[in-house]
């Protein structure tokens, strides 16, 4: 189920053209966070489990991918897919039984990409205990008809905490950016031969 404005609806398999037709009328040059803001609950049931008795990370996953889709589709007015995702910390095993919930905003759009930031809680239902799973950010970008990039609106930033996590996706949006850089830098210049000291210390075994 998504909960938005105090109205439930079932959105099932919800990445689908057929689910969420294109927008018809002209999109507006804003929309406010709240517009898109999204929370998606869900019991986990015993065909969620792993091999430990704990829901697999699968799930988990799946329904992340299932609310960046919908926060991502209601802000743009289009289709919406995912190109990536940052910082899945499974900060808490989720037990069978739980209730989860996944909350999703935007935090941040581009011309045609959007941020959506997805905080996931679990309880238990017979306690009331309410713990914090995940933190994580999906990176989305707008489809048209014909399947290609397309602007998405501006958002307006209605409160300070939203202006925080706009500004917050900048930063790590740079973050990201330098350390790719320095990561590549350092592949192109890793010399292996050079290097093997490094494995003295790891559980591996050179065997050529």
């Amino acid at each position: 189920m998504v909960r938005n404005l105090g109205r439930q609806v079932d959105i099932g398999s919800l990445p689908s053209l057929l689910l969420f037709p294109m927008h018809t009328s002209p999109l507006p040059d804003f929309r406010p966070v709240s517009h898109s803001r999204v929370t998606l609950t869900e019991l986990m049931i015993p065909s969620y489990a792993n091999f430990g008795g704990k829901i697999h990370g699968g799930i988990l996953l799946s329904l992340m991918d299932k609310v960046a889709y919908a926060a991502a589709s209601k802000h743009a007015g289009n289709y919406c897919v995912t190109v990536s995702v940052d910082g899945v910390n499974f900060l808490q095993p989720v037990e069978v039984g739980e209730l989860v919930s996944l909350l999703a905003s935007v935090n941040y759009v581009g011309r045609t990409s959007l941020l959506v930031g997805i905080k996931v809680i679990a309880e238990d239902v017979r306690t009331g205990t309410v713990k914090h799973t995940n933190t994580s950010y999906f990176t989305m970008v707008a489809k048209d008809e014909t399947g290609k990039p397309t602007a998405v609106p501006g958002l307006q930033l209605e409160t300070p905490e939203d202006t925080r996590r706009f500004l917050e996706a900048i930063k790590r949006r740079e973050f990201n950016a330098q350390q790719r850089h320095e990561f590549n830098n350092a592949l192109s210049a890793l010399a292996v031969e050079q290097q093997l000291h490094l494995l003295d210390q790891e559980r591996c075994q050179v065997v050529y």
